[in-house]
């Protein structure tokens, strides 16, 4: 048989691509064997500079390639990237197993046995109906009702250091041929307990799965986390009622308000636990495990109770938390899979969410994680992945040791001296931030800047966002 042309010759060598600016560009290369074209690598490296970019409207894809938001929407780059998110043929799945690959060969972001998955949904709201997993239900971010994208996720953490794990965007049940009878059909709890299990498979081991009382209604949640062999501390809703004797507590808050107390020094039931905050202050809060139906020290199920106030139980310093971390004073007939728990344990596993509240989601909303104009199901998927490993890229760099500044780099505070009312521009603190400002205040392209971005200057004020179609006309700047 004749060998076909071509047969034993070398494959072609992949030709360079424009390299991301400073340090990024080292990270990006870690994904390039997972791109087979020189537009992949190209379009990943634009799209992972653009939303580490400082911010100056929402990251739309015309504004990660630096264009106007409208007018613009045809250029070249426009649509170069356009299609890198919605057609380019490659994987999301493998972009974020590489990322979790390098966040565990990470000494300083490796996980260990003592940290949390802590499950959460974020809920953006998005208009229309054609747009995949789009429907009315409720957004928490928005604290009400409103048609938009619900994406339960999942972040490793130990107080040290956080980082997003897995994200599924939650599909309402209108979007089923038979709503929620539909095989196809998860529901949020569903879904979050398949993510913590995708999370240990892919080497994030935890002491716990931590969520809010939104999962702790769900009997299929604890099935499956039990099934995958996950510890859990969720809290519970304190006035849900469960069943139990008339003569005892209905409810969590008042299996608290039976525990005994006298004072701080005689706190009767009740244990003093020091909780630690990052900023180095700590609090003395009251713990104590209740008794509750089912719930109890010697049961399966404990339920703990923790609060600053005892006698008030304050609603927002209290914690009703629900776990099946065995009391170390428990007889067991059957030895427990979870080591033992203590109640300092299972205040500072739980006290390891609120962070998902306070600086996760901001973190996320700077990388432009609400930002997509994008309809499948696919690119939306894609957009999260990307914005995913922005945020890793962060991690990278903050453990990373420091590199020399750009000397040749434009001064973003010349000496002109500082506007009136306002004082003077603090340093950058590290090499991350960017070095420079573009010419056009709304034509910010983000490979302009000589150094590695991020999400937003440090000490100098961002620029406003371009006024709605509402508003345009009015407020016009004079020449």
């Amino acid at each position: 048989m004749s060998q076909l042309p071509g047969w034993g010759l070398k494959m072609t060598a992949r030709r360079p691509c424009p390299p991301a600016p400073g340090p990024l560009e080292e990270y990006a290369a870690r994904f390039d064997d997972l791109f087979f074209s020189l537009a992949q690598r190209r379009g990943f490296r634009e799209y992972l500079t653009g939303l580490l970019a400082p911010r100056e409207r929402n990251k739309t894809i015309t504004c990660l390639a630096g264009a106007e938001p409208v007018a613009g929407a045809g250029m070249p780059g426009v649509q170069r990237l356009q299609f890198f998110l919605s057609e380019s043929p490659w994987e999301a799945e493998q972009i974020n197993n590489r990322r979790l690959e390098l966040l565990r060969e990470e000494p300083a972001t490796a996980p260990h046995d003592g940290g949390v998955i802590v499950i959460d949904d974020s809920g953006d709201r998005k208009d229309g109906t054609a747009t995949a997993h789009v429907g009315r239900q409720w957004l928490g971010r928005l604290g009400k009702t409103d048609n938009g994208i619900v994406t339960v996720t999942t972040v490793w953490t130990d107080g040290r250091v956080y980082h997003p794990l897995h994200a599924t965007p939650y599909t309402p049940a209108h979007h089923f041929a038979r709503g929620r009878a539909d095989p196809a059909f998860r529901t949020k709890p569903q879904l979050a307990a398949a993510l913590a299990a995708r999370g240990k498979e892919a080497g994030f081991g935890c002491r716990a799965v931590v969520a809010d009382c939104a999962y702790s209604v769900s009997d299929t949640w604890y099935l499956a986390l039990r099934e995958a062999g996950l510890a859990y501390v969720v809290a519970l809703k304190p006035h849900r009622g469960t069943w139990a004797p008339a003569d005892q507590p209905h409810t969590a808050i008042e299996a608290a308000h039976s525990l005994t107390w006298h004072d701080a020094k005689r706190p009767g039931e009740w244990t003093p636990v020091e909780r630690h905050f990052r900023d180095g202050h700590t609090e003395t809060w009251w713990a104590a495990d209740a008794c509750l139906g089912g719930y109890g020290p010697d049961s399966p199920c404990r339920l703990v109770v923790a609060t600053t106030d005892p006698v008030g139980l304050p609603e927002k310093a209290t914690w009703y938390l629900a776990t099946n971390l065995p009391h170390p004073d428990a007889p067991h007939h059957a030895p427990s899979p979870y080591p033992p728990a203590d109640l300092a344990e299972i205040v500072r596993l739980y006290g390891l969410r609120p962070w998902i509240e306070q600086s996760y989601k901001q973190i996320k909303d700077e990388l432009g994680w609400a930002d997509f104009q994008v309809r499948s199901d696919r690119a939306i998927r894609r957009h999260q992945t990307l914005v995913n490993c922005a945020f890793s890229f962060c991690w990278d760099q903050w453990f990373a040791p420091p590199g020399p500044l750009d000397a040749t780099a434009p001064d973003p505070c010349p000496d002109e001296g500082p506007e009136r009312g306002t004082g003077p521009v603090p340093p950058a603190p590290t090499a991350l931030l960017a070095q420079g400002i573009t010419r056009h205040p709304l034509l910010a392209h983000p490979r302009h800047h000589p150094q590695p971005m991020v999400a937003s200057l440090d000490g100098q004020k961002s620029t406003p966002r371009p006024p709605g179609p509402d508003r345009r006309g009015h407020h016009r700047t004079r020449h």
